[in-house]
């Protein structure tokens, strides 16, 4: 396969399917979403990572603040905060933004099918990640069918895939799999609470630092944090 698109948080699963896409594809593009995200610091590092790994990348502008429903896009909800992994709640959270995944992935097929990519990769996963339905293997292909029903390409027998080679990995597993392929997550920023420096409260900071515990390493963000002096060693 030759060109592929690839949504890019800049958050450590996207950061890993940046590099898996590097390793599978010739031509890639990053597609990064400003949706008015309070934690809009991870769009400037995504921008930082782009261009150290040499990728084309485009920012598109939707607004879904103008919808809220999501601690991530009202900022008079307050984020909710937990001291460890084991008291995030089970259900779906107030993180949750409605249908941010179908909205992005909706985006991505239109520039990829502009762009005549084969595939969308996405690093959604669902272990250890918190319980968001538009993360899920099922919704994955849906909207791969979708695509393949809503679009030129689809209609000419031409399907755009949608890859989530992470969706059934722990979060240890893929941060593995990156290192494997050299993947830097100094940049990579996972905090919903828009800072550089993790809160280590919300879900997203407890669980990126349980799953580097796991494999027994240093966060490359916190080394790089430490090294700099914005937290002490």
């Amino acid at each position: 396969m030759k060109k592929a698109l690839v949504l890019f948080s800049g958050g450590l699963d996207s950061t890993t399917a940046l590099y898996w896409a590097k390793s599978k594809f010739s031509q890639i593009w990053a597609l990064t979403i400003d949706y008015g995200q309070r934690h809009r610091l991870e769009i400037e590092f995504a921008q930082k990572i782009c261009r150290q790994l040499g990728l084309q990348q485009k920012i598109f502008r939707v607004d879904l603040t103008q919808f809220g429903g999501s601690t991530l896009t009202d900022l008079n909800q307050e984020l909710p905060q937990y001291h460890h992994v084991e008291e995030i709640q089970s259900g779906v959270p107030s993180t949750y933004v409605p249908f941010r995944n179908g909205i992005f992935l909706s985006l991505a097929a239109a520039w990829g099918e502009v762009l005549g990519i084969e595939a969308i990769i996405c690093g959604f996963n669902t272990i250890d990640s918190p319980n968001y339905p538009d993360t899920r293997s099922s919704f994955v292909q849906a909207m791969e069918k979708a695509i393949q029903e809503g679009t030129k390409v689809g209609q000419a027998g031409q399907n755009i895939k949608i890859l989530a080679p992470f969706v059934d990995l722990k979060k240890s597993e893929i941060i593995q799999t990156g290192l494997a392929l050299g993947a830097d997550y100094s940049y990579s920023l996972s905090c919903y609470s828009g800072q550089e420096v993790p809160c280590q409260k919300c879900a997203a900071c407890l669980l990126r630092a349980q799953a580097w515990s796991e494999i027994g390493q240093e966060d490359h963000l916190i080394t790089r944090l430490k090294k700099e002096g914005k937290i002490k060693n």
